[in-house]
């Protein structure tokens, strides 16, 4: 998974929902689902061990609309701009730190906030087309972004299932951070020296579904793959403290709050 994902941010999306909606929509009754769970993402990009972290999402919805799909793995945004099909917004992404100890003698890479913008297009009802470019504010100071398609099958809010492909792209100085290995550190990590360039460094897969238990209850679970591959995947790092192959998933339990409108 090339992002630590914390899930949507209640702050942020209570903003966007305030920005895309305007005042006059107070007027219809609003909806409020929210998901907590756990969710199993690799410690670090290139690693083949797992740690268990928050899997969050925070969603709205107005009158009788259905709740907007999105991706579990997706960053944290709204968008402000909308038209038919297109749509555009800010982006946020965490990315966690890769602690010394974890690949001796090469340099540490600390916690990382990705701030950016996505691009989005709904083709027909089921067949959703995002793009995502980040920088890195800190950490590994480079550029990472993802495309994905995801086909959305659903019954409104009833259940729904999406699955998609993935594509993960990254500036040099994200590879290098995380897959490369400079020419002061061979000898203290007894690595060859490598140093990656941008580009493509994973492909994969992801699949979410949700189910409605209850009109308040239900359940959010997702899937990911990755594999890396060029640099990334040829990486000395990958290959003595990691894997190419990258898991992830989540699981959590949604609850929805039931709003009213101004008047009621």
């Amino acid at each position: 998974m090339a992002t630590l994902h914390f899930g949507r941010l209640a702050a942020l999306f209570a903003l966007g929902a305030a920005w895309a909606t305007g005042v006059a929509a107070q007027e219809q009754p609003r909806r409020t689902r929210i998901a907590l769970g756990p969710q199993l993402v690799p410690r670090y990009p290139g690693s083949d061990e797992v740690v268990v972290r928050p899997f969050i999402d925070f969603s709205r919805a107005r009158g009788d609309a259905p709740f907007r799909f999105e991706a579990a793995d997706e960053s944290s945004g709204f968008p402000v701009f909308s038209t038919n099909g297109f749509s555009f917004g800010p982006a946020v992404g965490f990315e966690g730190s890769r602690r010394t100890r974890e690949v001796p003698g090469v340099p540490k890479v600390g916690f990382t906030v990705e701030a950016g913008a996505f691009v989005q297009y709904q083709f027909t009802a089921p067949v959703r087309a995002r793009v995502e470019l980040r920088q890195g504010l800190g950490g590994h100071k480079g550029l990472i972004g993802m495309a994905g398609i995801d086909y959305v099958a659903r019954d409104r809010d009833e259940w729904l299932f999406a699955i998609g492909p993935r594509v993960t792209y990254s500036g040099g100085k994200y590879q290098r951070a995380y897959f490369g290995v400079p020419e002061q550190s061979v000898a203290s990590s007894g690595l060859p020296a490598f140093r990656p360039s941008g580009g493509i460094h994973a492909i994969g897969a992801n699949a979410s579904y949700l189910m409605q238990l209850s009109p308040r209850w239900g359940i959010y679970a997702y899937g990911k793959y990755d594999r890396l591959v060029n640099d990334a995947g040829d990486s000395p790092v990958v290959a003595r403290y990691g894997s190419r192959d990258q898991w992830s998933g989540g699981l959590a339990l949604t609850y929805t709050i039931f709003g009213r409108s101004k008047d009621q």
